[in-house]
């Protein structure tokens, strides 16, 4: 797991984020597959590229899941260099023998409707061209859903405990083939 503040607990009690709590299904679906989460809160694009291949070195995972590209949104970096991005990363964890899973991720409407729809795009763009299993909004049910705001920290940009098993239950289904 490659990602950024959303996988790695930020604000979070550690262990209740989505990704402890995949642990934790995977343990009572008696799947026996590691996870290693290498999530870093601020974490782009281009930071996951930098350090993702001495993860698959050390690590030699069969699955590789990608959640970054929120920040780079953030940041108004250009998304052609995202896309980029995550195209190599998908490449490499390929090249490693690993499958691979891209979360997409969603901007706010204040980004614009072209921007917001060729950020979201973007990430179905790579994974059929990298032919990646994807999620195409990994928030739905909590960024977009009717009680949105019971669900995010204060800051209204980190999920709550409370949103965390939707986000796993959003993966899930996407991710479970991918561990045969």
């Amino acid at each position: 797991m490659v990602g950024d503040s959303l996988s790695a607990e930020y604000g979070l009690e550690r262990g209740s984020g989505w990704v402890a709590l995949l642990e934790q299904r995977l343990q009572r679906e008696k799947i026996a597959v590691p996870v290693v989460n290498a999530s870093i809160s601020g974490d782009t694009t281009s930071g996951g590229r930098s350090r993702l291949p001495a993860l698959l070195t050390q690590h030699k995972p069969s699955v590789v899941v990608l959640e970054l590209g929120g920040n780079d949104a953030l940041r108004g970096l250009p998304l052609s260099m995202t896309q980029a991005n995550l195209a190599a990363m998908a490449q490499a964890a390929k090249a490693a023998g690993a499958r691979v899973l891209i979360l997409g991720m969603q901007v706010p409407p204040n980004y614009g409707q072209k921007y917001a729809s060729d950020f979201a795009g973007l990430f179905a763009s790579v994974a059929k061209a990298e032919g990646a299993a994807l999620v195409p909004f990994f928030l739905a049910g909590v960024a977009d859903g009717p009680e949105a705001d019971k669900l995010f920290q204060p800051d209204r940009i980190h999920p709550n405990a409370q949103a965390q098993p939707r986000m796993l239950d959003n993966v899930w289904p996407a991710l479970r083939p991918l561990l045969k």
